[in-house]
């Protein structure tokens, strides 16, 4: 597969936001303490914005008040005419429109970073569009050379005909920062250190892409939807088998569902590999992607 980026412009308009779930609390504190000291977010060539994506939220210590502000930047809720009685993320998800879009126009922010948690034991998951791809791999192999103890993998979304929705989406170019397990309304010191840490990188890289660097050719294994797996029922729906109880990470044939009668449920996990190629010339539109599935 080939794949051709546009022309190799800085990203100079970058932001990065946390609280888009209110109860994701890495991101929520690391935006509170920027809005209030931003000056580790600023690079030679560029000064990244801090966002409190969803104050609301945030204060009640919730994922969301009305519907799930990461589901809500479509254009059709950004396009819709204002009522008193929109849903309160809708009302937010225009507001950050205004701030970091217009989506889709020449106007929009270069780069969107947006912080979350979740309560899987994850490690650090880069979460991308496909369509920011070429750009997000490298991005995610420069984290994984700058923290060679901490595994970062990265996982390719796009909604099969659906329009894209969440927050990173009102950038020309994003990424979701995904990092786990830390339960809801908690903070991890040691997350919330480690996610600090994942932006200052990411900043970094950010920079010497805007000064030019030539980034060298490498292979990466990338993770893509391919299915979703429920658990065995019985024919009333009620569940007849739960995760197996010696089941830590997903690997290929790995045994993932141990049934209650005592079968064993086999499930292979796909992997992309991705190798990728860039010429020593100064724009991604040199870059060409030869997936394997």
């Amino acid at each position: 597969m080939s794949s051709v980026a546009g022309s190799r412009e800085p990203l100079l308009r970058v932001a990065v936001t946390g609280g888009t779930h209110g109860n994701e609390m890495c991101g929520v504190y690391l935006a509170r303490y920027w809005l209030k000291f931003p000056g580790e977010l600023q690079r030679p060539s560029f000064s990244a914005m801090p966002v409190l994506a969803n104050p609301a939220a945030t204060a009640a210590c919730r994922r969301y008040m009305d519907r799930d502000l990461n589901r809500t930047f479509t254009f059709t809720f950004l396009g819709s005419t204002a009522t008193p009685d929109d849903p309160y993320e809708v009302k937010r998800a225009r507001e950050l429109n205004q701030l970091l879009g217009p989506k889709g126009t020449g106007q929009a922010f270069d780069f969107i970073l947006d912080l979350h948690n979740t309560t899987a034991n994850t490690g650090v998951c880069l979460i991308s569009e496909t369509s920011h791809s070429s750009f997000n791999l490298h991005l995610c192999h420069y984290l994984q050379l700058q923290n060679p103890g901490l595994p970062c993998r990265l996982f390719q979304h796009e909604p099969p005909g659906m329009e894209t929705y969440s927050m990173e989406s009102v950038s020309k170019n994003g990424i979701c920062l995904e990092l786990g397990p830390q339960p809801q309304g908690v903070l991890r010191a040691d997350l919330f250190s480690q996610m600090r840490a994942l932006v200052a990188s990411t900043l970094d890289f950010i920079e010497l892409f805007n000064q030019g660097m030539d980034f060298p050719a490498f292979e990466m294994d990338i993770y893509r939807n391919v299915a979703s797996v429920d658990f065995p029922r019985t024919t009333d729906g009620d569940l007849a088998g739960t995760v197996h109880p010696q089941l830590q990470r997903l690997y290929t044939g790995v045994i993932l569902v141990r049934v209650f009668l005592g079968d064993v449920i086999d499930i292979l996990i796909c992997i992309v590999r991705t190798m990728m190629f860039l010429k020593q010339q100064n724009h991604l539109s040199d870059t060409f992607l030869r997936t394997n599935l």
